[in-house]
């Protein structure tokens, strides 16, 4: 509708100002002014050396004439001021509360793809709070850009090679004693997790005893014996040593079916997943044609660098004296698989700002060896999630693990739901899965009505408040919505019955209207916070009409209208959460 607008008041611009270039923007009338929308004149002004009032008041009167579902119009200063009729209002309930889809395109698939990559674990450690906001973050950016009709491909790199792998590796080995999955009743990531941890505390120990003899802690580093076993394990790995990947695959079989596991609970998927292993390979071969081409260099110990200063980077290590690949390597290998296989048009990665620098290296180095996609390459930095007393570390054992999280808001979930003592006629069955719905929208919203950009001091217990901008707030709005509707049965609005409209429903209309737009918003800034919100206050405004306003009491005109509001109102909530990863329960 807006856009119909748009294109009149340029129409009339064009004829009555004899103006072609001018494309008139629309914003919502401020608060406190009347109106519904507002046509800022000023930009006119300069061109037509006129009045910006009188420029105003040419435009507000000729739409008054041309335009039926413009009512009335004011001028205050260099803004026009329009008032819709309340047709125009009940035209756009008329058209969209039955579209349970309203705000969704369908996908259009024959159009390049967005790549979004998120996750990408190692594969040495359990997922962690850190993880689970990249995850919500990467799954609600795809569903969102999905939503606007364009087609995505969800996917992950798995980090299963190096030397933080056989740090794990070589301490079962030592320390395991045989342990499994199935022996311990461990879930396979939290098991290989343990021995990182042990790996840690075993190297601190060489580390102290070295340096207590007088050796420089730089040096008691290197030459600690665990970190020499560590990188001789992984010489073995890339040389295909048969022990060292046998037990390479046992360990990342448990791993991996451990995170399975985690994502289902998260609610998360992929649509193709690359494993460092694989494209490591790559990546080396890649480094080897820029070192024929002369884009990379060869120092004196072997190792391949490239001399990024003149992008106003430093130089970066691409392989090491020994010929053992770093991070960097299976990257340029994975960016070049990926173009190579699928048409996509934008390669995403969602990764915490810590690595800001490592994606400019990155990038720098495509963009060097001439991919031409090189341009087409993002970082989605996030701010960290940090705990009260300060950042989580693997290695320590002090992290927030994603599993004992998701468990924890589970119970308190039920806690709540219990003290309120609104589960009457729910069986046990019933109760277990309300609290799993409850608990993981409380964590999920709490994380992603934040913008990407901003670090989370993550505090369990406040992001367990069930009241005010929360996920099981939006949740059982819903319910109640759906508990009104199904009082009320079948209902027939009269939509050529005049019908006068109350300002909090044309207030709660004017947003519903907005719901494509926010999307798009979401999408183009990649910033599910702004979706989020936009519920918030979906909910917020049709509170405040089901406080204040009569709706199965309503008399029959009105009451229909209502319903309809609420219909829509409903189908924008859920839709909305369903993109941000949250369900909605039937009742609660």
């Amino acid at each position: 509708m807006e856009k119909d607008l748009q294109n009149k008041i340029g129409h009339i611009i064009r004829e009555k100002f004899h103006i072609d270039d001018f494309t008139p923007e629309l914003i919502p009338t401020k608060k406190g002014f009347e109106g519904d929308i507002t046509l800022p004149v000023f930009p006119l002004v300069k061109q037509l050396r006129r009045n910006p009032e009188e420029i105003a008041e040419i435009i507000g009167e000729t739409l008054i004439r041309s335009e039926a579902y413009i009512d009335k119009y004011n001028v205050v200063g260099g803004f026009l001021n329009l008032t819709y009729t309340p047709q125009y209002f009940l035209e756009k309930v008329k058209k969209h509360a039955l579209e349970e889809n309203f705000g969704l395109n369908r996908v259009d698939k024959t159009q390049p793809a967005t790549m979004v990559e998120y996750s990408s674990p190692n594969t040495n450690k359990p997922l962690h709070l850190g993880h689970i906001r990249n995850n919500l973050l990467g799954y609600s950016i795809s569903e969102i850009i999905k939503a606007t009709g364009k087609p995505v491909i969800k996917t992950q790199i798995i980090n299963d090679r190096g030397i933080h792998i056989c740090k794990s590796m070589l301490a079962w080995q030592k320390f395991g004693h045989g342990e499994t999955p199935e022996t311990t009743g461990i879930k396979g990531d939290h098991l290989v997790g343990k021995y990182y941890v042990e790996f840690d505390k075993h190297y601190r120990k060489q580390v102290a005893e070295l340096t207590e003899k007088g050796m420089p802690e730089a040096q008691a580093k290197k030459e600690a014996p665990l970190m020499k076993e560590a990188q001789a394990m992984l010489r073995k790995w890339e040389e295909g040593d048969p022990e060292t990947r046998q037990l390479w695959e046992m360990m990342n079989r448990w791993v991996l079916e451990g995170f399975a596991e985690t994502y289902k609970e998260l609610g998360v998927d992929f649509d193709v997943e690359y494993f460092e292993s694989d494209t490591y390979l790559l990546g080396k071969k890649i480094v080897e044609k820029g070192l024929e081409k002369g884009i990379f260099y060869r120092k004196e110990d072997g190792s391949v660098w490239v001399d990024l200063t003149d992008e106003g980077l430093d130089e970066k290590l691409l392989l090491r004296a020994d010929g053992t690949s770093v991070y960097i390597t299976q990257d340029l290998g994975t960016a070049v698989k990926r173009f190579a296989e699928f048409d996509i048009d934008t390669l995403i990665y969602v990764v915490g700002n810590e690595q800001d620098y490592h994606f400019k290296v990155l990038f720098a180095i495509l963009k060097k060896l001439g991919y031409s996609w090189a341009e087409k390459l993002y970082h989605l930095s996030y701010g960290m999630v940090e705990l009260p007393h300060g950042k989580m570390k693997s290695r320590e054992g002090t992290v927030v693990d994603a599993d004992d999280l998701m468990k924890e808001m589970t119970e308190t979930a039920g806690k709540i739901s219990e003290e309120l003592g609104k589960l009457e006629g729910f069986d046990e069955e019933e109760k277990k899965s309300l609290y799993i719905i409850i608990g993981i929208a409380a964590l999920k919203y709490y994380i992603l009505k934040v913008d990407p950009k901003k670090g989370i001091l993550f505090d369990p217990k406040k992001s367990i408040d069930f009241n005010g901008n929360t996920g099981p707030f939006l949740q059982y709005a819903y319910v109640r919505i759906r508990s009104i509707l199904n009082k009320a049965g079948e209902f027939e609005p009269d939509w050529n019955k005049s019908t006068v409209l109350d300002e909090r429903e044309k207030s709660l209309i004017k947003a519903l209207l907005r719901f494509p737009e926010v999307l798009a918003l979401s999408a183009e800034g990649l910033n599910p916070a702004i979706l989020a919100n936009y519920i918030y206050d979906i909910v917020k405004k049709y509170n405040v009409l089901y406080q204040n306003l009569p709706i199965l009491q309503a008399e029959e005109s009105q009451r229909n209208l209502r319903l309809a509001l609420s219909l829509w109102t409903g189908n924008v909530i859920r839709n909305g959460l369903k993109l941000l990863g949250i369900d909605v329960p039937d009742k609660m």
